[in-house]
């Protein structure tokens, strides 16, 4: 039944996969980056079979696996699956597929989507997945994004979270702007349904409230939560990040899409970022959409003046402390996890690796990068007992690069392949996937 499954998602994205998923494959003479601790394990064999792994071990112990299916690792690096926590479906055309198609080439094995829109089907795209129906990473999926004008009265909040509950959504995502009365029913009620609530922060309210969800999105949250005063007082700052410590919750940066804002409001940026790579893979009108003056971040910022400066030296100066303050969290062991928020020039698979690199740039070490996109997510969704690192029991889903991401974060773009529940897709066929989507872009 698993490989007749498989034929059918083989035929859906036009692969040529050589693996099924009964087979048994060895990774041999690899370098594992486990994850469950800052190592890295030379010359290993690692096997999988029906979708777990069934043994790391040293290459001088005698393989049991005489029959698997080999795959060379002599110089590469095998690390577990990737996790895209901030993603967004934003173009209908093309369908869902053109997206799971970027995020798996990009070794992404389990994507949160961030909001359905009226258009779209998030649930049942979820259940497609679980069933075998539709090759893709692992998939979880907020209900709608909601605002103030969603969740007017109690009755708003009892009605929404029920909806939300039968459904089935693995969580509620909120805006910044709602009533504190409102804000706390939506805790409560959401508690009694055991869905998790998180999204932006209430940036009226005392830090304290935003700290009972379960993550706030955004690190640009906390340039609006704190004052001027504040962001510059390193006293205020260490005493926030131990509260924010303490309450458990976890932050999900996207400092690739401010950065995008950013460089959408001066020429010279702009014009890069029409040229960069990953815009190959927009579509025709979409691209044509956000490269053009019509873009919203140029139309509604570009040489504008807020709070009695020009906006680009003020976002400037505001991404430069949320990279800062980003350090901060991590130094203090805050949860950090890893996520993009796709939309624009943020083009899902490729911009999970962009996010990486100004994590690096913030001064996160590449092994707390890798953390934030493996181990805290796996956590942070509860399945910890089968994600998240490169162990004997864990679901196969890992990647192979060829060059060691703990000496610099980019080289996780250098991948040799994807493990996605036990199949495993080499170089020429992700490529093959890369393909597919440009063709549709045409």
């Amino acid at each position: 039944m698993r490989t007749i499954v498989f034929y059918v998602m083989i035929c859906l994205f036009g692969l040529s996969v050589g693996f099924a998923q009964t087979d048994t494959i060895s990774f041999d003479n690899v370098n594992v980056i486990p994850m469950y601790e800052n190592t890295l394990l030379h010359n290993q064999r690692v096997v999988v079979a029906n979708g777990k792994i069934l043994r790391v071990e040293d290459m001088s112990n005698t393989s049991k696996y005489s029959s698997a299916k080999r795959i060379d690792g002599t110089g590469k690096y095998l690390i577990p699956g990737l996790h895209e926590m901030h993603y967004h479906w934003r173009n209908k055309q093309g369908g869902i597929q053109r997206d799971l198609k970027l995020l798996i080439a990009n070794g992404v094995t389990t994507v949160r989507n961030m909001a359905e829109y009226d258009w779209q089907d998030h649930v049942a795209i979820r259940d497609s997945i679980g069933k075998g129906q539709l090759m893709a990473p692992n998939y979880y999926t907020s209900g709608p994004y909601l605002q103030s004008g969603d969740l007017k009265t109690s009755a708003d909040v009892e009605r929404v979270i029920k909806q939300h509950h039968k459904k089935g959504y693995d969580f509620i995502k909120i805006a910044d702007n709602l009533p504190k009365d409102i804000y706390l029913e939506v805790l409560q009620k959401a508690a009694q349904y055991k869905i998790p609530v998180m999204g932006h922060a209430q940036r009226e309210m005392d830090l304290e409230f935003s700290l009972r969800m379960k993550s706030i999105e955004h690190i640009e949250e906390f340039v609006y939560l704190f004052s001027d005063e504040q962001r510059k007082d390193s006293l205020f700052l260490k005493k926030t990040v131990q509260q924010i410590k303490n309450s458990g919750i976890t932050i999900a940066p996207t400092l690739v899409v401010f950065d995008m804002i950013v460089k959408c409001l001066d020429d010279n940026f702009f014009e890069k970022l029409k040229e960069k790579e990953a815009a190959t893979y927009m579509l025709k009108g979409d691209y044509g959409y956000w490269a053009s003056d019509e873009n919203p971040y140029r139309q509604s910022l570009k040489g504008k003046v807020i709070n009695g400066m020009d906006a680009l030296p003020l976002l400037e100066s505001y991404f430069e402390w949320m990279k800062n303050f980003t350090k901060i969290l991590a130094d203090a062991d805050v949860p950090i996890m890893t996520g993009s928020d796709t939309f624009g020039f943020v083009v899902p698979g490729f911009s999970l690796h962009e996010e990486f690199q100004f994590l690096q740039e913030a001064g996160l070490s590449p092994y707390d990068i890798l953390r934030a996109s493996t181990l805290t997510p796996a956590r942070y969704l509860g399945e910890m007992a089968m994600e998240g690192t490169v162990s004997e029991g864990k679901n196969a889903n890992m990647v192979l690069l060829n060059k060691n991401p703990l000496e610099d974060i980019k080289n996780t773009k250098a991948i040799e392949g994807v493990l996605l529940k036990g199949e495993w897709l080499d170089r020429n066929q992700l490529n093959g996937l890369l393909k597919e989507v440009e063709s549709l872009n045409q």
